[in-house]
């Protein structure tokens, strides 16, 4: 299926080569992060041996559309497909087609029914406040990551500087009206496919065995074509290590000892959010862990940051592990 089925990787960063935004040096020159030497599997860097499909000119289709795109149809960061209109509103052209040459359409990275994928984040039904909040966060330059080399957040960090307030109020807006859906099946198990990065996400090794899963979640396309085309209605697996949901669930409730406080208390019993505080229930877990890596390191920062940081100070890997694990299998 890996070479079957090749990643749009490189197309994708010649696209953004094109445009006047532009990427900081630090996301590409920065050496070794120790963000990457204790989380890889949420950090995923791109493998730059991976080779690209080349665009054939025939047009791709995927099951429930009527429509056809080509590969660079598909590929178009300023009008990315919209495989299954009838699945959502019609979208505000920011989202749709974005404003050459400053900002990408958001849907490209974040799918018309804002479900996101593993590298960046779910938009649907998050708080309109909230959304505009960390847009300007970005704007300011106080969302940052502990992976330098974080193309995604790279683009986030540019296109906030760019997206003017209307167009925010506008992205913001659609994506709360969204009712997010359950988007990824997590799995509790000892083992895994053999995987590798590509598309700065996890790929099964075509031909390969299992390997242990450790002390990591390993978040994996349902169907691997279908998600290279970005089709939104083909989610993603989380493969868990035996026991994680549970061990989550006690760190969510009780705060396990003192090393956290209670979820709840800020993100609602169920974790599906209270007023401007966003939802974590159905959740990508590896954006989970990044983020709270990123409050405990202090690379995330923000109007809201300070409330999670006393949470998060004491966690451990394997804490991250078990609330990303829980907070992910809940129903959205």
């Amino acid at each position: 299926m890996f070479r079957r089925t090749k990643t749009l990787v490189r197309s994708v960063v010649a696209s953004f080569a094109v445009t006047t935004l532009v990427i900081p040096v630090h996301a590409q020159d920065e050496s070794h992060s120790r963000a990457q030497a204790l989380l890889p599997w949420a950090y995923a860097l791109n493998d730059p041996a991976v080779e690209h499909e080349q665009d054939d000119g025939k047009p791709k289709r995927v099951p429930g559309s009527t429509r056809s795109f080509t590969l660079a149809e598909i590929r178009n960061l300023y009008d990315p497909p919209d495989w299954h209109p009838d699945d959502h509103p019609e979208m505000p052209d920011i989202v749709a087609r974005g404003r050459k040459p400053d900002v990408f359409a958001c849907a490209y990275c974040h799918l018309p029914n804002g479900q996101g994928r593993p590298e960046n984040t779910s938009l649907a039904g998050l708080p309109a406040e909230y959304i505009v909040q960390q847009m300007a966060d970005y704007r300011a330059g106080l969302r940052g990551s502990s992976e330098p080399k974080s193309i995604p957040l790279s683009f986030m960090l540019a296109i906030g500087k760019a997206a003017t307030e209307s167009e925010v109020a506008e992205a913001a807006a659609y994506f709360s009206s969204l009712k997010p859906r359950q988007w990824i099946r997590v799995i509790e198990t000892d083992t895994v496919p053999e995987s590798r990065v590509a598309g700065w996400m996890y790929v099964a090794v075509e031909g390969g065995g299992v390997e242990p899963i450790g002390q990591r979640i390993i978040e994996m396309a349902e169907d691997l074509e279908r998600t290279e085309l970005r089709d939104d209605r083909s989610g993603f697996i989380a493969y868990v290590p035996v026991g994680s949901i549970a061990k989550g669930r006690a760190l969510v409730t009780t705060g396990g000892n003192g090393r956290t406080q209670p979820c709840g208390v800020c993100h609602g019993d169920d974790l599906r959010g209270l007023g401007p505080v966003p939802s974590l229930a159905g959740r990508s877990p590896s954006y989970l862990v990044r983020q709270l890596y990123d409050l405990q390191t202090g690379v995330r920062k923000g109007r809201w940051s300070p409330l999670m940081q006393a949470a998060v100070a004491q966690l451990s890997v394997a804490d991250f592990v078990a609330l990303a694990a829980y907070a992910a299998s809940l129903e959205p």
